[in-house]
């Protein structure tokens, strides 16, 4: 979240503004001020017109209400925080989210008290400016100051982390809601219903509406849209249907929405003639088509290869007074480009920007797609870095479609430049990509080999995606052209098989090295055990760490931290033989070894090691102290914990938002639960968030204690 205006900024706010004057014709009694907050709530906000240089309404409203709370701030006898709550809730309408988190501190320091009213709308600010944890962290305020949350605080909260796609944070409010005595209203749970829906649980999303309906709510439109929208979505037509049936049994009227979704999943699905049924069906009800249904035809159209009537679907829509958009022109670019048609999709894109319409990247992908699938590779390097220099960002379908275009016309060094400047830089590469660097096959036929570097590189970013057969594949594919894989294709494909847990398949890929006269380097035998470690067979890892120690090569720092992360009894013989070899020891091998003994409950051992850290010219980091805090919080000694999280800025390390986590978690697992609110709260002041552990922890609290402990 950017930084929030501190409190003086509202006060130089008004002083610098324009409406300065209009201060002496607010009066200083209670009942002035309150007539002048309903008449500033109510006041029409009009939005901003873009490229004029006088300001709108709104931001009037926001200087008016500056002015005014300004007004109330030096009141004597202060407002009571009622009248300060109906200042809030105008500002909120307004959308100054911000503004009203800088009075609320301003509030706070009047020494008036909060209400769960004020309270309630400061979790909506943070809310709205993406902080739910800011806002999570209020309701544990709420708590502690006696103030029992109503239906707005939990509905605030619900929505907010349906927001952000954490439906099961969301859930969690809302059973709690209900077993605080709480009813729900139709607008949580419609917002439920968006939440399930948006993270994809179909299933669940219907059974709560279903649930919904047994509690005596009868579901809107808007509700049984969001429902509609993602069982087209999922491809479940027959369900999306028989729900619309409903829906028009119950005597609810369809709207605009309802249709779009509907006959857009037909469209995609095939189904042609019920959408046309549908289309028939929504003109028939007096319900005019809108850019989005018209997108949904041409869309349609164009995946049919029946251009020529798209186009035309785009003069009806001139004619209805419906302008294209730029999804619309997208739609005809692309669909001309993979006609072979360029030129033209060109054309189209000039009379777009004609039209004050400015491509973005999809446009773009379009029209270098259909370059690549001329040949003409120099047109399509152009506009790829035309688009950059417009300060259009190219995606993952960019580079993929440039990468495919440069491999099929024998231009393999250019590809694998690209390749390796997504693989370093971004963005990931996906599947498409792999799959599009694999025609070496057609690279081979057209003369041009790749060498052993090229298919390392493949196996490598195969192996990492999990993709360990595919890249098997171009192992075989190399040995059958006459190149022999090298020592890192063969530890790229262990690590592949490691990364799966496939250890088996790993072993025999490693004896065949030698088998082959390959030799093993540090690399291959640090994947080996690394993989072992992970699977929980440390005698095969500690097999492996002996061998190397006979016969090399020379275990290196990563050989050692891998094995000391696998045991602990086994990690204290290899601190100790890192020592004995002159290795040196920074904080990562004491790190991994107090980490080993917190887990192993050796509280007492890991506090020692700790301490040796000053003694050999070492500080602790934040991580260092994270695991310390931790493991004595497990142990049941919070205070201490407590006391070693207060002295770390001796050290010069200021705890980071996992150490605050790590501290608050330990405070209510102990149950100290005061302390963890407490501690919460500063958190929260510092800019640090709850992550979703703590957040648990919490709402356990709430659920199964009195909120009294809290207080």
């Amino acid at each position: 979240m950017g930084k929030l205006p501190p409190p003086f900024i509202l006060r130089s706010v008004v002083n610098g503004g324009s409406h300065l004057s209009n201060c002496h014709s607010f009066s200083s009694s209670s009942n002035t001020i309150a007539t002048h907050i309903e008449a500033l709530s109510k006041k029409p906000m009009s939005m901003p017109v873009r490229g004029k240089g006088k300001r709108d309404h709104r931001f009037d409203n926001v200087d008016d209400a500056l002015i005014l709370f300004n007004k109330m701030i030096e009141k004597y006898p202060k407002p009571s925080i009622v009248e300060f709550n109906k200042l809030l809730g105008a500002i909120v309408r307004m959308k100054h989210y911000a503004i009203v988190v800088s009075m609320y501190r301003r509030i706070e320091l009047l020494g008036v008290s909060h209400d769960v009213y004020s309270l309630s709308i400061l979790i909506n600010c943070f809310c709205q400016l993406g902080r739910i944890d800011f806002g999570f962290s209020l309701l544990g305020k709420m708590l502690k100051l006696g103030v029992e949350p109503d239906v707005v605080t939990f509905s605030t909260l619900i929505n907010g982390f349906c927001n952000q796609d954490k439906i099961f944070e969301a859930v969690s409010i809302f059973d709690e809601m209900t077993e605080r005595g709480y009813q729900p209203n139709l607008i949580v749970y419609s917002t439920m219903l968006k939440g399930l829906c948006k993270t994809g649980n179909t299933c669940r999303a219907v059974r709560f509406l279903r649930l919904m309906e047994s509690r005596g709510f009868e579901p809107d439109i808007v509700a049984y849209n969001t429902i509609l929208d993602c069982l087209c979505k999922n491809g479940l037509l027959k369900e999306a249907l028989d729900l619309f049936s409903e829906v028009k049994d119950k005597g609810i009227r369809p709207d605009i929405f309802t249709y779009n979704c509907l006959i857009h999943g037909m469209c995609n699905f095939g189904q042609q003639e019920e959408a046309t049924t549908l289309l028939n069906e929504m003109v028939d009800n007096n319900i005019s088509l809108d850019i989005v249904t018209y997108n949904i035809l041409i869309d349609a159209l164009c995946k049919e290869g029946t251009i020529s009537k798209a186009v035309e679907i785009v003069d009806t829509m001139r004619k209805q007074g419906i302008e294209p958009n730029v999804a619309t022109y997208n739609k005809l670019v692309d669909a001309h480009c993979k006609e072979g048609m360029v030129s033209e999709a060109e054309d189209i894109v000039d009379a777009m920007i004609k039209r004050g319409i400015e491509p973005n990247v999809v446009t773009h992908n379009a029209l270098i797609n259909g370059h690549c699938l001329q040949n003409e590779m120099d047109k399509a390097g152009r506009l790829f870095n035309l688009m950059i220099e417009k300060g259009c960002a190219p995606n993952i379908v960019t580079y993929s479609t440039m990468i495919n275009g440069y491999y099929k016309a024998k231009r393999l060094d250019e590809a694998m430049e690209l390749f390796h400047e997504i693989s370093q830089k971004g963005p990931i590469p996906n599947t498409v990509t792999y799959s599009t660097v694999e025609t070496v096959d057609t690279m081979r036929k057209q003369g041009i080999e790749p060498n052993v570097v090229t298919y390392s590189t493949l196996v490598d970013a195969h192996c990492k995606e999990g993709m360990v057969s595919e890249a098997e594949d171009i192992v075989v594919a190399m040995i059958k052209r006459g190149i022999e894989p090298n020592v890192v294709t063969l530890n790229a494909l262990i690590n592949g098989h490691c990364l799966q847990n496939k250890m088996d398949k790993a072993r025999r890929l490693f004896n065949l090295m030698i088998e082959k006269g390959c030799a093993r380097d540090i690399v291959t035998y640090n994947t080996m055990i690394n993989g072992y470690c992970k699977g929980k067979r440390l005698d095969e890892a500690m097999e492996l760490f002996h061998e190397i120690s006979r016969k090399g090569p020379i275990p290196d720092t990563v050989t050692y931290n891998t094995l000391m992360q696998g045991h602990i009894e086994e990690a204290l013989e290899l601190f100790q033989a890192m020592r004995n070899r002159g290795l040196g020891l920074d904080i990562v091998p004491y790190t991994i070894l107090i980490d080993g003994l917190c887990k192993a409950g050796h509280i007492e051992v890991a506090k020692e090691l700790f301490h040796q850290l000053s003694d050999n010219g070492l500080k602790p980091d934040v991580y260092a102290y994270c695991i310390m805090i931790n493991g004595l919080c497990k142990e049941g000694l919070p205070d201490e914990a407590y006391r070693l999280f207060g002295r770390m800025g001796d050290n010069d390390c200021l705890p980071n938002s996992c150490c605050y986590n790590v501290m608050i978690r330990g405070f209510l697992c102990n149950s100290y639960a005061s302390k963890a609110t407490q501690l919460l709260t500063e958190m929260v002041g510092k800019g640090f968030s709850a992550d979703i552990f703590t957040v648990t922890l919490f709402m356990d609290l709430i659920v199964h204690s009195n909120k009294s402990i809290l207080l």
